[in-house]
C-alpha cells in the first residue's frame, strides 16, 4: 500500500513532509472574470508572489493550501512557478466557487452531475487545464489538484448548488481527494457538514472554512460534532475595538477538538500582502499565534493547528 500523500502542483509527496501548513490561501489569482469586478483580488505577479512565499518558509511555513478552482482566476502554470521558485508546497483545487464569480451563462449551470464529476476527477488525475475552461481547447498540464472546493452562500441550498455537492462527493470517494468549502460568515456551515454527512464523503478528510465569521461557540460546536474539519482565518480581520472571536474559538475550542481545527490567512485581496505593499502578510500567524497560546497555556496546540491536522486531511484517502 503507497506510503501516505498530499498531491501538490509538482507532484506527490509523502504526508510527513507537509510540515507547517497554511490551510486556506489565495496564492494566484490571474485576471480573470472575479477580478473583473474585483481588482483587488489580482495576485498574479509571479516575482511578487514567489517573494511572499519564500518570506513564509524563512520562518518555518512549508505548505499552502490555494483555494481558487475551476475557472475563476486559477492558473496552474504559475502556481507551479511559484512553488519551484519558493521551495513552499502548494495544493491547488479543483472544484467550483460561488457564483458571483462567475458570469450568469456558465457552463457550470449547464453541465450534468455527472460531467462536472468528470471535469474535477480529470483535474485530479489527468492535470490542470492550462487555460482554465475557458474556451474550447483543453491542453491539460503536468499540474494536478490535490483537493476539490464548494461554495454556498448566506440562504439555502439552491438545487444547483446540491448538483455541486453531488458532484464534488462524487470525485473525492473516486479519487481520494480532500474537499474544502467557502462558507459566507460560516453561514449554512452546519448544513454543508450534514449534507456532506448524508452523501457518504469521509468527513475527516472535508473542511469548512471561515467558520470562526460565524462568532459563536455554541454554533461552531455543533459543526464540529458533525464530524467535519474548521478553518478559521480571520485572526487579523477583527476590528481593534471588538473582540477577537477567532482568537476566543480556538482557546475555547481546541482543547475538545485538538484535531479539527486548522488555521490559514485567506488573503484574496493584494492589499494583505508585504510584498504588494500592503498587511498583515502571510507570515502573521507564524508571528502571532504562537504567543497567544503560550500566554494561555496552550502552546502543545502549535502541532495540531498547524501540522497534524492538516497532514490528516489533506492527505488522500485512497
Amino acid at each position: 500500500m503507497k506510503n501516505p500523500f498530499f498531491r501538490t502542483v509538482l507532484g506527490d509527496v509523502d504526508s510527513d513532509q507537509m510540515g507547517f501548513t497554511y490551510s486556506h490561501e489565495h496564492i494566484v489569482i490571474e485576471d480573470s472574470y472575479p477580478t473583473a469586478s474585483h481588482p483587488e483580488f489580482l495576485l498574479n505577479d509571479v516575482e511578487k508572489v514567489a517573494k511572499e512565499l519564500n518570506a513564509f518558509r524563512s520562518l518555518g511555513g512549508k505548505t499552502v493550501v490555494d483555494t481558487m478552482p475551476s475557472n475563476c482566476g486559477r492558473n496552474a502554470l504559475k502556481l507551479a512557478e511559484v512553488s519551484s521558485r519558493s521551495g513552499v508546497n502548494i495544493i491547488a483545487p479543483t472544484g467550483i466557487h460561488l457564483e458571483i464569480y462567475y458570469p450568469s451563462t456558465h457552463w457550470r449551470y449547464s453541465y450534468t452531475e455527472d460531467q462536472l464529476t468528470d471535469l474535477f476527477i480529470a483535474d485530479i488525475i489527468e492535470g490542470i487545464d492550462q487555460f482554465d475552461y475557458s474556451g474550447p481547447i483543453v491542453n491539460r498540464t503536468p499540474y494536478k489538484a490535490g483537493l476539490i472546493k464548494l461554495a454556498t452562500g448566506d440562504d439555502a441550498f439552491t438545487t444547483h448548488q446540491e448538483k455541486i455537492f453531488r458532484a464534488v462527493v462524487n470525485a473525492h470517494l473516486a479519487t481520494g481527494a480532500p474537499i474544502l468549502t467557502h462558507t459566507n460568515f460560516g453561514r449554512q456551515a452546519l448544513e454543508q457538514a450534514k449534507l456532506f454527512e448524508k452523501l457518504g464523503a469521509k468527513l475527516e478528510h472535508v473542511v469548512l472554512s471561515h467558520v470562526d465569521r460565524a462568532k459563536d461557540l455554541d454554533y461552531n460546536r455543533a459543526v464540529l460534532d458533525v464530524g467535519v474539519r474548521v478553518e478559521y482565518d480571520s485572526a487579523f480581520r477583527w476590528k481593534k475595538d471588538e473582540p477577537n472571536y477567532t482568537l476566543n474559538l480556538i482557546e475555547n475550542l481546541i482543547q475538545n477538538y485538538p484535531n479539527q481545527i486548522t488555521l490559514g490567512m485567506d488573503m484574496a485581496k493584494n492589499a494583505y500582502w508585504k510584498s504588494y505593499g500592503g498587511e498583515p502578510g502571510l507570515n502573521y500567524l507564524i508571528e502571532t499565534i504562537p504567543a497567544f497560546l503560550n500566554e494561555k497555556g496552550m502552546g502543545k496546540y502549535m502541532e495540531n493547528l498547524f501540522i497534524s491536522t492538516p497532514r490528516s486531511l489533506f492527505s488522500f484517502f485512497k
